[in-house]
């Protein structure tokens, strides 16, 4: 997969676009949310740029250093900074209930989903959000009929609204659906999707 990552975000275009995805910068606007952030498979920090210009302490990572690469020149064209490592979760030593938010937009992990999301709840303050969009299992029948919206082609790294709220289950779910959408996010997300949406509240402390 990092083989993959690198060779799609060494292209000179962004692969997703430099704009924020549309679900993830009305969620911060909405909510006003603020304080410090993760960005998990950020990619080329579109997301992580955007929290930047609002304010945000952030941190990203992602396995493709191509992708770091363009998220720094990204950050620094929009006169903002961002820490941003490469590797996977367990590389590195994020302290438990540290982040006020944790974004995953299309983080669709190959290996461990389960696990892993659990580990990354963990990090979030108590009254800290999740964010979450990524594709539905049913977007599968999307992506037969136009290729060019995206998203993996293995229905085990898609999204069920049953799996999200038994992962994130001590959080408070402030929104969870289902529901089409039609993707604008560069040469590689463009059309109609389905996709499940998440915005939960951590409530344990």
């Amino acid at each position: 997969m990092e083989e993959f990552w690198n060779s799609r975000y060494k292209e000179r275009k962004f692969a997703y676009g430099k704009a924020p995805n549309q679900f993830f910068k009305d969620t911060i606007d909405n909510y006003n949310l603020q304080g410090s952030i993760l960005l998990p498979a950020e990619g080329e920090g579109r997301n992580a740029v955007y929290a930047a210009q609002k304010g945000f302490n952030v941190a990203a990572f992602d396995i493709s250093v191509e992708g770091k690469n363009k998220a720094e020149a990204l950050a620094s064209l929009n006169n903002t900074k961002i820490s941003y490592n490469v590797g996977e979760l367990h590389h590195f030593n994020f302290k438990h209930n540290s982040f006020d938010v944790i974004a995953l937009i299309y983080a669709h992990f190959p290996k461990g989903r389960l696990q892993l999301h659990r580990q990354l709840a963990e990090l979030v303050k108590p009254n800290g959000y999740i964010i979450l969009e990524g594709f539905s299992k049913e977007h599968l029948l999307y992506r037969e009929k136009h290729p060019s919206v995206g998203g993996p082609a293995n229905p085990n790294l898609l999204f069920t609204k049953e799996e999200v709220q038994h992962t994130f289950k001590n959080f408070k779910i402030i929104r969870l659906e289902q529901t089409e959408t039609v993707l604008k996010e560069g040469d590689y997300h463009n059309g109609l999707a389905n996709v499940i949406r998440f915005i939960g509240k951590k409530t344990d402390y």
